[in-house]
Formats: structure tokens, C-alpha cells, sequence
């Protein structure tokens, strides 16, 4: 029975047999769906990509103010379209290895202080000029630059010189680092013709995809670009699209009813109800990605530490992760590393003390409410965990009083810019990029304000660090540090929950990031 089946999986893989026909015959022989769809997709792996077709997304995070410079990329849509649209210099593989993309090979000085790319031949521009060292030292320049409001700046910034020099640039540290080549892995750094000097928001780069559609909050699209260098593994759809669908339960609805092919951002409480509907499979792995709190070290009434730690003291992080995450997620300690980075190191975890919040609420000296801002966009599940934050609060004799702010705008007009507010991170590949990312003083992404020189010089020394026992123990001491001093409250790190519908395969889980980090739509095709 099963090599008959295994048979007529093979002629649906190329187009021989119909889904339809293959899943009466399975009906027939007493074969139950799932074990029938399973074959289904072993056999389409097999059979390789299949290219053709229109493959559409409906995600959460896309706003009227996004922008097609990289620079500026910070919410989901933007982060995804881009993956599509774009083409990096180096890339991590679901494994966190990594893999050269427009760099042909990265090497370094002994110190690690001097690295030097090769830029691969026949890379082309969607706009057919050849990819060359000159538009990567550019693209490196412009996000070091502060007027371009990188998110990207705060590590960039330890690069004293680049230079092109024929098929190769190098780079010269200010310290030296290990790690840089995870760190040019970001995905801002996407390559485009003279760094995007010109003109950033062109959209113009040398990714699987040629930009046709831009309409920023609505929607986004492109179509296969025929001279991607690496068209055999990625670019298998003729077109693409992002519907921007912030609404979870119009979100939701789609992917049933398919009007799209995968959504981003399943919440937790409606988990086990999708995976009852017939075509769409949950897809959910865990990474480095926290849900937050975030305060600001330089304004009142967050500038004074007491009221810091009484609020980090008052969130019952078990109820969250229970209620909110059902389970998807695991606890966090008031620092942005978990274990999904190699060099983490377990700390005392943090546990809700209405006490211990009330004694240090008392000594700060505050009175009165404290405003905190959520929103739907923020993480899923934002508003009730917020909800649940102002009942553990006032059992320390906190009042928080809450601001529910409209999705579209968030990421403008409240994140890093008031001092109070519930948000996310994605996380990053190494320990030193969410740190300089977010921590460093003169990071542009520096959400809570967390400003300390001996900070900023932790940081430092542990990048030109190479004993990995004693860069491990420095990981510690920085964490401890955002942990007990910073604006941070993190009290949970999520699962990424996505789902696709009928007929998408090629879905590969990856740790980094949703949407197998970014490149969904990129790496997966819809079955014949």
C-alpha cells in the first residue's frame, strides 16, 4: 500500500496526478490525511522547487510611513519585503552558519582587526549593472554614517576605514572583532548601487525579486528577477506580494480563506484552533526574539533606579508567559540573551516579589500613575499583557495607568520615542550585536536610554576579546548590568508562530527570525 502511494506522490510531484485524485485514492486505501499530505510534500522536496505561480503573504507590522531604504527597515513588513527585494553580503543559514552571498570569502588579520571581502563575479543590479566592491564599500559607508539613521550604526561605528581595491574591500577595525562577519549579516545591510548614496528608498538591490509595487501600509510586490546570480534556490514564484494586515483576526481569516499563503504572528491563544483547519499547517520555533517593556533611563520618573526595579519587581512573568504565550516562549531575566547565543550564561532569574516592588516603589519616591503606551503591532498579545502588568502592579501598590495607541504610526510616534511603552526585538546573531544594537550609548536603536561609559567599554573590550572563557565571563558581567541598571523589563522570549495554507512547500524552520527569517516568500514555492 505504501509504495503504491509513495508512486502516486511521485506523478503529483510532476505533474502528472492531481492533489485531488492523489488524496481520494490515499481516502480509499483507509490512509489518513496528514500521513497522505506528508508523502505529498516529501515527494514535492524531492521533485525540487516548482517554479511559476504568485505567492502572497499577509503580515502584521507594515505601516504608511515605511520607507525602501534599508536603513530605516525596523517592523516586519519592510524586514520581509526586503529579504525579497534585496541582496546581503553575507547571510546565516538555519544552522547559524555562514554563507557568503555577494562577499565570495571573508578573511581576517591574526588581531582581527583587518578583514578583507571578495566580491563574487556576475552579481548583477536589477537595474543591470554589475555588483562591484566600490557599491558594497558605499553600501558600508552610508549605514556608519549618522545622518542616515541606520539601525545598523551602533556596531558599524567600530569600523575605522574601508576601501575598495579592485574585487575586494577591506575593512579596518577600531577594535578588533571576531565576530564582524555575523555582523555585516544585518539585515540592513542590503547591497545597492553606490551604497544608496543617491537615492536609498530606490529599492533597487540584486535580490530574487525587482520591486513593482510600493504602496507603504497597503501592500507590496514583485516580480522574478531573471538575472538573480542564485536562481535555483530562491526566486521560485513569478511574483510576490505583501498584504499589510495588522489585524490579527482579518490576518487569520485570509490564510483560511486563501486570500494569502502565510501570515506572520499567530497568536498564541488561537494556536490549536488553526491547526484544526484543513490546508494550514503552524509553523513555530524558537529563537532569540523577546517580547518588552521598555523605559528610558534619561527621563522622569523612569531616570531613578528604584522605580526601575519596582516595576521589573511587579510583573508576575509566570502568569504572562502563561496566559499570553500559552506555553510558546520561556522566561525572560531583564536581559536581551537567552540560550539560543553561544556564549550565554545562566543568572539568578528574576521572580515576581509585590514587596520587594512595593519597598523599592516607596524609596524612589514617586507618587501618583505611571502611563504606559501598548498597541496591537507591538508583540501578540501586547494589550493583555499589559492589562495583566497593571493588576500585578497595583498588588505593589503601582498604579500603571494605560494607553492603547492605533497600530498604524506605532514605530514613528511612540517606540524610541516616549518613555514608557511595550515592544519586541527579533534578537540578533551574536551577543555583541543586540548589545551594540541597543545598548551602546551612541546607538541610534538605544530604546531605554541606557547610557554608561563602562558600559560602552564592556562592549568594546569583549569584541577584541578572542579568550572565549573570558569574553563569556565579560557577556555576563554586561548582562547583569542591563539586568539591575537598565530600562529593560523582559519578562518573557517568544516563539515565532507563522503559518502557511494549502499547497506552499519548501518551509525550512530558522531560529534567527519569522518567516524563516525574512525569506518566506524568497525560498518557498506552491506545489503543482
Amino acid at each position: 500500500m505504501s509504495n503504491e502511494l509513495e508512486f502516486l506522490s511521485r506523478r503529483v510531484a510532476s505533474g502528472k496526478l492531481s492533489r485531488r485524485d492523489f488524496l481520494g485514492r490515499a481516502a480509499a486505501l483507509g490512509i489518513a490525511a496528514p500521513f497522505a499530505n506528508a508523502l505529498l510534500s516529501s515527494a514535492a522536496r524531492a521533485a525540487g522547487p516548482v517554479k511559476g505561480g504568485t505567492l502572497k503573504a499577509g503580515l502584521v507590522g507594515g505601516e504608511s510611513t515605511n520607507s525602501l531604504d534599508p536603513a530605516l527597515m525596523m517592523t516586519q513588513v519592510p524586514f520581509a519585503f526586503g529579504k525579497c527585494w534585496g541582496e546581503m553580503i553575507v547571510e546565516l543559514s538555519p544552522e547559524g552558519k555562514l554563507e557568503n552571498r555577494i562577499a565570495e570569502d571573508i578573511g581576517s588579520s591574526k588581531d582581527a582587526k583587518t578583514w578583507t571581502l571578495k566580491i563574487r563575479d556576475g552579481v548583477e543590479f536589477h537595474n543591470g549593472k554589475t555588483v562591484t566592491a566600490e557599491d558594497v564599500a558605499a553600501t558600508l559607508e552610508r549605514h556608519s554614517d549618522e545622518k542616515s539613521k541606520s539601525g545598523a550604526l551602533g556596531y558599524m561605528k567600530g569600523i575605522d576605514t574601508i576601501k575598495a581595491s579592485g574585487k575586494e574591500v577591506v575593512l579596518t577595525l577600531k577594535e578588533a572583532n571576531a565576530d564582524l562577519p555575523y555582523l555585516l549579516s544585518d539585515y540592513h545591510l542590503i547591497v545597492q548601487p553606490n551604497g544608496g548614496k543617491d537615492k536609498p528608498d530606490a529599492g533597487i538591490s540584486a535580490g530574487p525579486y525587482v520591486v513593482k509595487t510600493n504602496e507603504p501600509g497597503v501592500r507590496h510586490g514583485g516580480e522574478r528577477f531573471a538575472n538573480y546570480w542564485q536562481g535555483d534556490k530562491m526566486g521560485h514564484a513569478d511574483q510576490i506580494e505583501v498584504i499589510v494586515i495588522n489585524d490579527a483576526t482579518a490576518r487569520t481569516a485570509a490564510l483560511q480563506g486563501g486570500q494569502v499563503n502565510m501570515i506572520n504572528r499567530v497568536e498564541p491563544k488561537i494556536v490549536d484552533l488553526i491547526k484544526r483547519v484543513p490546508g494550514v499547517t503552524i509553523r513555530n520555533h524558537a529563537g532569540p526574539g523577546h517580547y518588552v517593556f521598555i523605559m528610558h533611563c534619561n527621563t522622569a520618573p523612569f531616570d531613578n533606579n528604584d522605580l526601575r526595579m519596582a516595576l521589573k519587581l511587579a510583573i508576575d512573568r509566570e502568569e504572562m508567559l502563561t496566559k499570553v504565550l500559552r506555553g510558546y516562549g520561556s522566561l525572560g531575566n531583564d536581559f536581551p540573551i537567552n540560550a539560543s547565543y553561544p556564549l550565554f550564561s545562566e543568572i539568578e532569574q528574576r521572580k515576581y516579589d509585590p514587596d520587594k516592588a512595593k519597598f523599592h516603589y516607596k524609596k524612589s519616591g514617586h507618587d501618583g500613575t505611571v502611563l504606559l503606551r501598548t498597541s496591537d503591532v507591538a508583540f501578540p498579545g501586547a494589550v493583555d499583557a499589559s492589562q495583566l502588568f497593571q493588576q500585578s502592579a497595583a498588588k505593589a501598590g503601582i498604579k500603571i495607568e494605560l494607553k492603547r495607541e492605533p497600530g498604524d504610526g506605532y514605530w514613528n510616534e511612540v517606540w524610541n520615542k516616549q518613555p514608557f511603552c511595550a515592544s519586541y526585538w527579533g534578537g540578533r546573531s551574536t551577543q555583541d550585536q543586540m548589545y551594540s544594537t541597543a545598548y551602546l550609548s551612541t546607538a541610534d536603536w538605544n530604546d531605554t536610554r541606557f547610557k554608561r561609559p563602562d558600559f560602552d567599554k564592556m562592549v568594546l573590550a569583549a569584541r577584541a576579546e578572542l579568550d572565549e572563557a573570558k569574553r563569556k565571563q565579560m557577556y555576563h558581567d554586561m548582562a547583569v548590568m542591563v539586568r539591575d541598571d537598565g530600562g529593560l523589563i523582559l519578562p518573557m522570549f517568544n516563539q515565532f508562530i507563522d503559518a502557511t495554507g494549502a499547497k506552499v512547500d519548501g518551509w525550512v524552520d530558522d531560529p534567527h527570525q519569522e518567516l524563516m527569517n525574512g525569506y518566506a516568500l524568497a525560498k518557498c514555492w506552491l506545489q503543482a
